[in-house]
C-alpha cells in the first residue's frame, strides 16, 4: 500500500512538530541527574516520586506502582509523544508521558520537579506520600 502525497505532508507536519518540541522543552535529561537525586513527576492523574540509582534505574513509587504489587526498581525508558517516538535521553518533560522499563507509560507529564539531593530533608518529609 503506498502513501498518498496528503498522508506524506501530515507525517512530515508531525516529526518538525517533534523536532521542534525537542529543540525547545525543558526536560530533565538522565546525564543530568545524580544518585541519590529526586524527580517529582505530577501526571494528570497521579503523582510519582523517582529516586535516582544511576544509569537509567529509579526507585519509583507513587501512581501505577502504589497500585499493583510489583518490583518499584525500574528503569525509565524515556518520555513518548503520545506514540512510538521517544526520547530516551531524559526521564520526564512537561506534555510528554513517561514511560518505564516494565512497560507502564504515565498520563501526560503536566508538572517536574527535581530535588538535588543535597536539597531534600533527611526523613523525605519534603517529598509526598
Amino acid at each position: 500500500m503506498s502513501e498518498t502525497n496528503e498522508q506524506r505532508a501530515v507525517w512530515a507536519r508531525t516529526l518538525e512538530a517533534i523536532a521542534v518540541h525537542a529543540g525547545e522543552d525543558p526536560a530533565t535529561r538522565k546525564r543530568d541527574l545524580n544518585p541519590g537525586d529526586r524527580v517529582l513527576v505530577w501526571t494528570r492523574n497521579s503523582v510519582y516520586c523517582l529516586h535516582a540509582l544511576g544509569g537509567d534505574r529509579f526507585m519509583v513509587t507513587g501512581g501505577w506502582f502504589e497500585q499493583n504489587p510489583c518490583s518499584r526498581m525500574v528503569t525509565v525508558n524515556g518520555c513518548t509523544y503520545g506514540g512510538s517516538a521517544i526520547r530516551s535521553d531524559i526521564v520526564a518533560a512537561r506534555g510528554l508521558f513517561l514511560e518505564f522499563g516494565n512497560n507502564v507509560s504515565t498520563t501526560r507529564i503536566q508538572s517536574v520537579r527535581v530535588l538535588r539531593c543535597n536539597e531534600t530533608s533527611q526523613d523525605g518529609s519534603d517529598l509526598p506520600n
